[in-house]
């Protein structure tokens, strides 16, 4: 057995240590009191409209150049994942175009204000509500980023953050680079697969439960579950350049948009303060790899990730926008070529 099998095998049978009380979150959403607070006082995330896969089958929608426009902002981990996708992969704006909305939304929802006049050139809308809109006027959830927007027919296909870079990763090869890595191989894709799924509930979607609980009780479980994941990751780290050994997947995406933004919005905004990021030594320096890849560091806005966690918060009613943390330190060297040798891909 390979060490890359070896390591999808182990991460299959880490799966099973979530536990029920990890998967709460998902079970109370027929209990909520407003939004996305439950009844006792758990965030539950909104369910993904529009899922419908890109793919040759019928029904699943079809991959084809210059057909379809990405909408995000750097402020989202899920849309900036895309971003660092399309990226990695040599998927250009000619294959698919790609959008941007402000980093602070707005009572409206997303906003294309730095557009020319305030209107994306594309679909020709000011908030990004509109076109959700037009394509559900029966839809009463919010108008999410990552958002895939079919131009022909100018309505939404896609808002599925969870599989979205796997379709790019998979399906859309045809219009990858010539060196593109993969991201999502086929041996490892069980391993992967489950990974990601701890990494949702315990890390991207954790800091969130964390950050939005409005009980002390909701607020103290998911703080603990995220720090224990991240002590997981730091002692996984010391021994693997990447989460699965030496192979960059889909998986560090999802680890580092969180990671990213730890420092700058989850620290203090979400109430995470055991630790910031800094001051774990491996993922820390694996963090500071990644970044120095053009692809994550391209994708990484340090300032709009700060104005949209911070301005956009209740918690902040005089809008002051504090002077750091100190981003530059993203710069600085980082220890992993001393412990696994040259960077590749």
């Amino acid at each position: 057995m390979s060490q890359y099998e070896a390591s999808a095998c182990s991460l299959a049978r880490h799966r099973q240590r979530i536990t029920e009380q990890d998967l709460s979150f998902g079970k109370v959403a027929t209990s909520e009191k407003k939004g996305e607070i439950a009844s006792n006082g758990a965030f539950v995330r909104q369910k993904n409209r529009f899922d419908t896969p890109f793919g040759s089958k019928e029904g699943e929608l079809p991959v084809e150049k210059g057909r379809y426009r990405l909408i995000w902002t750097p402020l989202c981990p899920w849309a900036t994942r895309q971003v660092i996708a399309f990226k990695l992969l040599g998927i250009g704006e000619d294959v698919i175009s790609v959008g941007k909305v402000a980093p602070v939304r707005t009572d409206k929802g997303w906003e294309f204000s730095l557009d020319e006049g305030g209107v994306d050139p594309v679909l020709g809308i000011r908030y990004l509500p509109e076109i959700y809109a037009a394509t559900d006027p029966e839809y009463q959830g919010r108008a999410t980023v990552p958002t895939i927007v079919d131009v022909k027919t100018k309505k939404v296909v896609n808002n599925d953050y969870h599989r979205l870079t796997n379709y790019w990763e998979t399906v859309w090869k045809p219009f990858w680079k010539e060196d593109a890595p993969d991201l999502y191989p086929k041996e490892l894709r069980t391993g992967i697969d489950a990974l990601n799924e701890i990494l949702f509930n315990e890390i991207n979607n954790g800091v969130y439960k964390a950050g939005f609980a409005e009980t002390q009780e909701q607020y103290e479980v998911n703080y603990n579950l995220v720090f224990n994941r991240l002590d997981w990751l730091e002692d996984h780290l010391s021994e693997n350049r990447f989460l699965f050994g030496d192979r960059l997947t889909d998986s560090d995406i999802r680890l580092y948009v969180t990671l990213a933004r730890f420092d700058t919005a989850y620290y203090f905004g979400f109430r995470l303060n055991k630790k910031r990021l800094r001051d774990y030594d491996n993922l820390w320096n694996y963090a500071k790899e990644l970044y120095s890849i053009p692809a994550f560091r391209d994708a990484t806005d340090f300032d709009a990730i700060k104005r949209g966690y911070l301005l956009g918060a209740a918690e902040n009613p005089d809008q002051i926008l504090p002077e750091g943390p100190d981003n530059s330190v993203w710069d600085e060297p980082n220890n992993r070529a001393e412990k696994f040798g040259v960077l590749k891909y």
